[in-house]
């Protein structure tokens, strides 16, 4: 049985989440978070087999393509990102019940160092190592990493800003829309996650496929750290 101090928690933060702006400094992170989930899709799914590492969705029917034999898809790639995936969500919720009477601001720095640590090994790994447990070890890591962060922004519970996941999002933009009948609510914050996933993505790619993979790398974890460090709550 949830605690009832736990549960006031819980419902407050839901509050304060739904009434963050978009210039809110946790809003602002979150977005350029988004912007890091286009650079680790761009790693994972050119660089690593077609296998995600933030979007589980896309790796439950990547399994049923390999079960059928389809090529250039791989079930243990894919079932090792979801394990991955699923432990970090685990930690994400330790993560939050540990700090559950503490501030905001330290709770999510704290995720997104642990991010920026699980993202640095792989980057080292990306420039250091080959082969297939190279790569089986950067899906898990990221694939860590990632459900760590998906895990966090669940907690933190602000409308439109998953920063991995946009299909919602974008059923949004859609439903709420004037041509639906709808008041186009939240439309500036909807959109903006869209063109941070494409800003983060497409240079994510041409690092993948004209470079390195591990410069791709470097790059999403030197973001984390900066967004991390220098992220600020306002009193």
């Amino acid at each position: 049985m949830t605690p009832p101090q736990l549960t006031t928690h819980q419902s407050q933060s839901t509050v304060a989440a739904a009434q963050i702006r978009d210039r809110h400094p946790l809003a602002l992170a979150l977005f350029a978070l988004t912007a890091v989930s286009g650079l680790i899709d761009a790693v994972s799914y050119l660089g690593l087999g077609h296998v995600f590492t933030a979007n589980m969705t896309g790796n439950v029917v990547v399994v049923a393509f390999a079960l059928v034999g389809t090529p250039g898809f791989s079930i243990a790639g894919s079932l090792t990102s979801l394990a991955a995936f699923l432990l970090g969500s685990v930690l994400a919720g330790r993560l939050a019940l540990r700090h559950r009477d503490g501030r905001r601001e330290r709770w999510l720095r704290t995720a997104l160092l642990t991010e920026t640590a699980l993202q640095g090994a792989a980057t080292a790994i990306a420039f250091t190592a080959g082969g297939r447990a190279q790569q089986e070890a950067l899906i898990a890591l990221l694939a860590v990493a990632m459900g760590l962060r998906n895990g966090t922004v669940r907690k933190l519970g602000v409308p439109d800003l998953t920063t991995t996941v946009l299909t919602l999002t974008l059923t949004g933009i859609a439903a709420d829309s004037s041509l639906a009948g709808g008041a186009n609510p939240r439309l500036g914050r909807r959109l903006y996650a869209v063109l941070a996933m494409l800003a983060g993505a497409a240079p994510g790619a041409a690092l993948v496929i004209h470079g390195h993979l591990g410069w791709a790398l470097l790059a999403s974890t030197l973001l984390v750290a900066a967004i991390a460090l220098g992220y600020r709550e306002r009193d």
